[in-house]
């Protein structure tokens, strides 16, 4: 793929669809550790959430430093879910992958025990090199600059300009943007791009990048 020597790619609502279901059941397990471990009323902790998601970039990290939350209880409590259910295998999702020759990697604000469930299921876990997680990049996590530089780093310092970072939150690719990668936004609206090439599903990344200029 000329330019392109290796792929960034999200993980939840990126390698699966956000119709899965998937994200309502890891959800629920963070409104929970809000209520259980933390000790946040019932009755405002979709705010709370949504107020610590966009300030912090996590909920987890929010919950750490404004409510001193252990980040380890916090993702062991909230991925310590069977997802079998709703994330099936996607052999499209697959084939698509393997169209791709360059070097692949998870880079998720999860941790990475969530990170081998969902890409077992999915059946592409061996296409990637490794994963990326939240502790491999703390105290930052996306869409936080020094996330990215750490991410970089871990990956053996390759150069930012040949790198392809895919992801469905555009601040997320803003970063990544900023630090001269190319960015690929997943959006099933395929409404806003924001200057981002843009796809439906990550099954459609390698005739994107084609159509993009980019050689498969």
């Amino acid at each position: 793929m000329n330019g392109i020597q290796f792929l960034f790619i999200d993980l939840d609502d990126t390698v699966y669809p956000p119709d899965t279901g998937a994200w309502d059941i890891l959800g629920n397990r963070i409104f929970q550790f809000m209520e259980e471990y933390v000790s946040i009323p019932q009755q405002k902790i979709h705010e709370e959430r949504d107020r610590l998601f966009h300030l912090y970039g996590t909920t987890m990290k929010g919950l750490q430093v404004e409510y001193g939350a252990d980040i380890h209880q916090y993702l062991d409590y909230v991925h310590d879910v069977d997802l079998s259910g709703v994330i099936k295998q996607d052999p499209i999702l697959r084939q698509a992958l393997l169209e791709i020759p360059q070097e692949k990697w998870i880079f998720t604000n999860a941790c990475r025990a969530h990170a081998e469930q969902i890409l077992r299921l999915v059946g592409i876990r061996e296409l990637f090199t490794e994963i990326i997680d939240v502790l491999d990049t703390y105290p930052y996590c996306k869409p936080e600059p020094l996330a990215f530089s750490l991410a970089l780093e871990k990956a053996g310092k390759p150069d930012p300009t040949r790198c392809l970072f895919v992801d469905d939150r555009s601040s997320n690719l803003e970063s990544a943007r900023a630090l001269g990668m190319y960015t690929v936004l997943v959006d099933p609206t395929a409404t806003l791009a924001d200057g981002h090439m843009i796809i439906r599903k990550l099954s459609e990344l390698p005739d994107a990048l084609a159509q993009g200029g980019f050689t498969k």
